[in-house]
């Protein structure tokens, strides 16, 4: 099971999201994928991810996620035990969201949201310091990300699987370069306990 997380402002109608859909459309695997519209509330963005994958085994899940959602992603593969692909991740979205506090819009919909003040807070509640089994994580990290170091990316998920991608973008333009290598870590059997 894949369960995929979007990044903030984002949707389940972003690229990468729309990538993986229709690249497991194509195997045959739609049933595998789950892609929700997150609350703007890390509390309630999180409450929803564990709801969506209760009672799966978490030697068969994978949640990606991309930029807030690899913040999120992060905690829940710790949490969970289960892997983690990471594109582009926040790595310290508890300071650079600080700026969006307040009434924005999402990127697909224009649609209105508030971003709180006690969001800072709920973000800091689930901020993980150091990762445990690096082996368990994916990180696809772009050095021409214009809205997060790449640097930190790396340096925050040592010894995990990495593959920076040199220039590229946020969004990864080239994700679906990349779909194949994504689907076949998620794919990858369980690490022995």
């Amino acid at each position: 099971m894949i369960l995929y997380l979007h990044g903030f402002r984002s949707s389940p109608h972003s690229f990468k999201a729309q990538v993986m859909a229709q690249r497991l459309q194509a195997l045959g695997r739609s049933a595998e994928f789950i892609c929700p519209q997150l609350p703007a509330s890390p509390r309630a963005a999180i409450a929803l991810a564990q709801q969506l994958v209760a009672g799966i085994d978490p030697a068969t899940l994978t949640v990606i996620g991309s930029s807030l959602g690899g913040f999120y992603a992060t905690w829940l593969a710790e949490q969970l035990g289960c892997r983690a692909v990471l594109l582009n991740p926040a790595i310290t979205p508890l300071h650079d969201l600080k700026k969006y506090i307040g009434s924005t819009t999402q990127f697909h919909s224009d649609e209105p949201f508030d971003f709180k003040p006690e969001y800072i807070d709920e973000l800091d509640a689930i901020s993980v310091a150091q990762i445990t089994q690096p082996e368990r994580y994916l990180l696809l990290a772009a050095t021409g990300d214009e809205v997060l170091d790449w640097h930190q990316m790396v340096a925050h998920y040592p010894a995990a699987v990495q593959h920076v991608i040199a220039g590229s973008d946020h969004g990864i333009s080239e994700f679906p370069d990349y779909v194949d290598e994504v689907l076949t870590f998620c794919d990858r059997p369980p690490e022995p306990a």
